[in-house]
């Protein structure tokens, strides 16, 4: 068994134009001895903000991809430990999850560590959500990232073990903002939906490709199956959230239809 030490686990974070929440996410990584922060051409405080922090190392790289963008971070930026903490910019670490972290004694099997997420909405917490438990902290090396739709999917080598303790998500970003993201993010969706044959899809992404009923599920989903409706106004505005993805996504998928009729 080995002790992972603090020292010994680099936190990596991407930003764009992440003014809004990385000073919040970088407070709470005191610990770390480097943070390396990989931008994509920011345009507002992100760079100066995170400058103010003296375990940050910053490294610029133009966006192409989300898959390309993590390999590049996390293979290219000449990090020295052993394990990675991969972080977007709205992950909060809580002191809880930095404690067990610090307590790990992983044998050499254990290639990653599953983190659960607590959804925030301005900072007030949701009871669940549709948000997955990702591979977050692993060991270097043992990782893959490959595109999924619009964002990254890492496939680790090896043993994925969960943790207890939580990451809070909590994007303080404008609403505006969220919205021209989902057109770009669902339009990658839409091309990953119309691309896979029904057997490759998971019973979710069938019920999205019907066109019809996934805006439906959503809403029934997060409302009634993750209790939802009983966490007042963030509840409500994070299903509605979810629901206008789904829906751009069928606005997305029907549009392809109607391409291919006129053709």
């Amino acid at each position: 068994m080995f002790h992972v030490v603090l020292a010994d686990i680099t936190p990596v974070i991407l930003t764009f134009n992440e003014a809004a929440n990385i000073g919040r996410s970088l407070e709470r990584l005191a610990w770390a001895r480097e943070i390396v922060v990989v931008d994509s051409g920011s345009t507002d405080e992100t760079l100066a903000i995170a400058e103010r922090f003296a375990n940050v190392r910053i490294v610029h790289r133009p966006f192409d991809s989300h898959a390309r963008q993590w390999r590049f971070a996390t293979t290219e930026t000449d990090l020295t430990s052993d394990w990675v903490l991969r972080l977007d910019a709205d992950y909060m670490m809580e002191p809880a999850l930095r404690e067990e972290i610090a307590n790990l004694r992983p044998d050499g099997t254990v290639a990653a560590y599953r983190i659960a997420f607590t959804y925030c909405i301005d900072g007030r917490p949701l009871r669940a959500s549709l948000y997955p438990a990702l591979p977050v902290l692993f060991r270097r090396g043992h990782g893959r990232f490959e595109q999924d739709g619009h964002t990254e999917k890492l496939a680790i080598d090896g043993l994925i073990v969960p943790l207890r303790g939580r990451l809070l998500h909590d994007d303080r970003k404008d609403l505006g903002r969220w919205v021209r993201n989902q057109m770009r993010y669902q339009a990658c969706e839409a091309a990953k939906l119309a691309s896979r044959s029904w057997s490759e899809l998971s019973w979710a992404d069938r019920v999205r490709r019907t066109r019809v009923f996934g805006p439906i599920a959503v809403a029934l989903h997060c409302l009634i199956v993750k209790g939802l409706l009983f966490d007042g106004r963030a509840g409500l505005l994070y299903t509605a959230q979810r629901v206008t993805a789904d829906l751009i996504l069928s606005m997305h998928l029907l549009q392809r239809d109607l391409g291919k009729l006129g053709k």
